[in-house]
């Protein structure tokens, strides 16, 4: 049975998601691990809830689904992503993520089954895959310590240094560890200046 989790600040969309799961139980067995009303919360309880599966929509209050998905990325066993959403203008930026899907609401039954095949089949996406695909600047950076996700504040940095496969990430507060790589290429310098007070 595959392991669902479900992020949508709709609770509509949530049921309609949970209702489309179970007329699909024949085909693609499934159980319902846990909800989220916004991405915070995502970030909050995906990891302990064991998903296989999220089914995240893109366009949330606080934190987008795409920067959840980055954040979930750095997980050892992190889910895949089908993201969910009513917006076509997100699909360019959703297929550049190769192993992850793309529906659009309302989202049809069948449709469905097919994600939940193909997300259980490719498994989560890389972080590179995420990286390209996120346009916006980001606003935090995870840190990511007994399978929890702790964010830190891109304001709230006060600088970032490489050293070896790792970078230290100092805030006034304390320093962190991440194992995320320092932009280097010109598209991804807007994340630097963000960065630099």
């Amino acid at each position: 049975m595959m392991r669902v989790f479900i992020a949508d600040d709709e609770a509509p969309a949530r049921e309609r998601l949970k209702e489309l799961l179970q007329d699909i139980a024949a085909e693609v067995p499934t159980s319902v691990v846990g909800e989220a009303r916004h991405g915070l919360e995502a970030l909050e309880r995906v990891p302990q809830s064991g998903a296989e599966v999220l089914l995240l929509d893109i366009e949330m209050p606080g934190m987008g689904g795409l920067e959840v998905a980055r954040h979930l990325a750095g997980l050892e066993r992190g889910p895949s992503v089908v993201f969910v959403t009513a917006h076509e203008r997100h699909a360019v930026e959703a297929f550049e993520l190769n192993a992850l899907d793309y529906l659009l609401k309302p989202v049809r039954a069948e449709r469905l089954a097919a994600s939940l095949k193909k997300a259980a089949a490719v498994g989560a996406p890389a972080p590179e895959q995420l990286e390209r695909a996120a346009a916006a600047p980001r606003e935090y950076l995870s840190v990511v310590e007994r399978n929890r996700i702790f964010l830190v504040p891109v304001r709230e940095i006060v600088f970032l240094r490489a050293e070896q496969k790792y970078v230290t990430l100092r805030t006034r507060a304390r320093e962190h560890l991440i194992e995320e790589r320092l932009p280097v290429s010109r598209r991804q310098w807007p994340m630097v200046r963000a960065l630099i007070p």
